[in-house]
C-alpha cells in the first residue's frame, strides 16, 4: 500500500475537508436545495434528506474516499490497480472513465452558468464602484445575456481559466492554496449575506418556510427527490472525492471527515436558504421554480429596492462564482491526474490541454441558448440533454457500481483497515451491509425515478 500520491498531499484533515466541501458545495447546492426544501415539505424534508445521506449519500462517500487513498493514483488507474489485487476484471477501470467523462460534461455546461454568476458580479461592481446604472430589468438583461454568444463565450472562457489556474499548480500548491483561500471567503460572504436576511424583519417567515414540517408531504416523489438531492449534493459518482481521498493522509478517520464533509455541506444550502428567502418574502417574491429565473430575474428586482442591495447583489453573485469555482475544480483534477500518470507531459501542459477541450466541448451549451436553440436531442435542447446523460443517469450509475466495487469487490481487510482498524465489529458490518445491499437499492429508485419508472 502506497502512503502518498506522487501528485502531492493535503497538509492536514481540514484541507481534506475543506476541499472536498468545495467540490459538493456548488451552484445548485445554494440555489436548488432552499427550494426543493420549502416545496417539499419543509422540515419534514429536510429529516428525510438527512436519512438518505445517511443511508444513500455517506456510504458512497466513504467508499470514494476508500478506494482513492488505497489506490494513491487518479481515479481510473486506482481501480485498475485495486480491481488486479482483488483478483477483479480490469474492466473496472471503466468506472473511472465513465466518472472522468462525467466530470468532463458536466464541467463544459457547469462553466458556462457559472459565466453567468461572473457577468452579474461584474455588473454589480460596475454599479458600486464605476457608478453604471442599475439593473432596470433584470429579465431583459438575462434574455440579452443568453442570446449573445460573443458574451457567453468569454465568460465561460474567463471561467474556465479560472479553473485551469488552480489545477496545473498540482495539489499543495494549487488546490490546497485555492480552497484555503476560497472556502472561508465563501464562508464569510454567506455570513455577511445571513446577517443582512436577519435585519428584514422576516427572518422568522424564512425560517417557518424552510423547516415547518408539512408531514402531508412525505410521499414516495418526495423520497426519491431527497435521496437524488443526498446523492448529487455530495458531488458523488464523479470520481472527484475519489481524486481528493488519493491525497488524503493516511492517519486521518475516513468516517469523520466523511460526516464532516456531509454536515458542512448541508449547513451551507440550508443557510444559504436563510439568507435568499428573507430577502424574497420581503419584496413579494415567489422563489418557486427556483433556478435561473429566480437567481438571475427575480432576485435582482430586490437588489434595486434594498438599502445596501448593490452591494448585496455584487456579494451574492460573487458567493456563487467562489461556489462554482472550488467545484469546478474537483472536475478538471481527475482527468488531468490520470493523463500527469500516462504520459511525459506536464501537470500544466495537460490541465491546459482538457481545460481546452472542455471550453470548446462548452460552446455547445453556449449556442443551445441562442443560435442552436431550435436543435433538440431527444426532446431536450442541446445543454439539457448534456446534463441529462452526465448528471441524471451516467452519476448515479457510477455511484451504483462505486458501491459494489467497495463493497463486493475490495476485501474487508482493505475496507476495514482504511475506514478505521479500530472501528467496532458492528459498526463496520452495518456500513458493509448497507453499501452492499441497501444503497445500491436506493440508487436504483433514484434511477428508475429519473426515468419515469416509479
Amino acid at each position: 500500500m502506497q502512503t502518498a500520491s506522487v501528485h502531492g498531499m493535503w497538509s492536514s484533515r481540514l484541507m481534506f475537508i475543506m476541499a472536498a466541501t468545495g467540490s459538493a458545495v456548488g451552484l445548485g447546492n445554494i440555489w436548488r436545495f432552499p427550494y426543493i426544501t420549502s416545496d417539499n415539505g419543509g422540515g419534514a424534508f429536510v429529516l428525510v434528506y438527512l436519512a438518505c445521506i445517511l443511508l444513500v449519500g455517506l456510504p458512497i462517500l466513504f467508499s470514494e474516499i476508500i478506494i482513492g487513498r488505497r489506490g494513491r493514483m487518479s481515479p481510473i488507474n486506482s481501480l485498475r490497480e485495486l480491481a488486479r489485487d482483488s483478483g477483479a476484471s480490469r474492466a473496472w477501470m471503466g468506472l473511472g472513465w465513465m466518472g472522468v467523462i462525467a466530470g468532463f460534461l458536466i464541467l463544459s455546461f457547469y462553466s458556462v452558468v457559472a459565466g453567468w454568476t461572473l457577468h452579474y458580479a461584474w455588473l454589480y461592481f460596475k454599479q458600486l464602484f464605476l457608478g453604471a446604472e442599475a439593473i432596470a430589468d433584470p429579465g431583459a438583461t438575462f434574455g440579452a445575456l443568453l442570446a449573445n454568444p460573443g458574451e457567453l463565450i468569454f465568460w465561460h472562457g474567463v471561467f474556465m481559466v479560472m479553473t485551469v489556474s488552480v489545477v496545473a499548480l498540482g495539489v499543495e500548491k494549487g488546490l490546497e492554496r485555492a480552497v484555503s483561500i476560497l472556502m472561508p471567503m465563501l464562508f464569510v460572504l454567506l455570513l455577511v449575506l445571513l446577517g443582512y436576511a436577519m435585519t428584514t424583519g422576516h427572518f422568522g417567515e424564512a425560517v417557518g418556510f424552510l423547516f415547518k414540517p408539512d408531514w402531508s408531504s412525505v410521499n414516495g416523489g418526495m423520497i426519491v427527490t431527497a435521496m437524488g438531492q443526498a446523492f448529487f449534493t455530495l458531488s458523488l459518482g464523479m470520481c472527484a472525492i475519489m481524486a481528493y481521498g488519493a491525497y488524503l493522509p493516511s492517519d486521518v478517520n475516513i468516517p469523520r471527515v466523511g460526516v464532516a464533509v456531509a454536515a458542512t455541506d448541508t449547513s451551507v444550502a440550508l443557510i444559504a436558504g436563510l439568507a435568499i428567502f428573507p430577502i424574497a418574502i420581503s419584496f413579494g417574491i415567489d422563489p418557486e421554480g427556483g433556478g435561473a429565473g429566480f437567481i438571475f430575474t427575480s432576485l435582482p428586482l430586490a437588489f434595486n429596492e434594498m438599502t445596501w442591495g448593490i452591494a448585496y447583489g455584487m456579494a451574492f453573485f460573487l458567493l456563487l462564482s467562489v461556489a462554482a469555482w472550488t467545484s469546478s475544480i474537483s472536475l478538471l483534477e481527475p482527468p488531468t491526474a490520470y493523463f500527469v500518470e500516462s504520459s511525459n507531459l506536464s501537470r500544466r501542459t495537460i490541465a491546459l490541454i482538457i481545460a481546452a477541450l472542455t471550453w470548446a466541448m462548452g460552446l455547445a451549451s453556449v449556442f443551445s441558448l441562442n443560435i442552436w436553440s431550435e436543435v433538440t436531442i431527444g426532446g431536450k435542447d442541446i445543454m439539457s440533454a448534456i446534463e441529462y446523460v452526465a448528471a441524471d443517469i451516467m452519476l448515479p450509475v457510477g455511484g451504483l457500481l462505486i458501491a459494489i466495487f467497495a463493497g463486493w469487490v475490495l476485501s474487508n481487510r482493505i475496507t476495514r483497515t482504511e475506514l478505521d482498524e479500530n472501528m467496532p465489529s458492528w459498526a463496520y458490518s452495518t456500513w458493509l451491509w448497507i453499501t452492499r445491499v441497501f444503497t445500491p437499492l436506493m440508487i436504483l429508485v433514484v434511477i428508475g425515478g429519473i426515468l419515469g419508472v416509479f
